[in-house]
């Protein structure tokens, strides 16, 4: 798990420098989108019935507001939605970077 060096907005986009000197540059639309929290993603049940989640909904106006660090190995962002609960790992943040 390689950490952020430095993340900043540039317009909507969150942009991160990695230790190893890579780039990263994500929308803001597609973190909200991506997010793994239950009301994001849903729950599949033991049978593998999706459950909830908000597949399909519009992003493309939320920003994001803030962030914060959890531990040595994600972030929370705070959008414009009022959503709040995903949490985003290095290695997912770097994943979604790369597509």
């Amino acid at each position: 798990m390689i950490p952020p060096k430095n993340m900043q907005l540039i317009g909507s986009e969150l942009a991160i420098v990695w230790e190893d000197g890579e780039e990263s540059y994500i929308a803001s639309s597609k973190l909200r989108a991506h997010s793994l929290s239950a009301s994001v993603s849903g729950e599949k049940d033991i049978f593998g019935a999706q459950y909830g989640g908000e597949s399909g909904k519009d992003y493309s106006q939320v920003e994001i507001e803030s962030w914060t660090p959890v531990g040595n190995y994600a972030f929370r962002f705070h959008f414009s939605d009022g959503h709040n609960t995903g949490i985003y790992s290095y290695d997912y943040l770097r994943k979604l970077g790369n597509q």
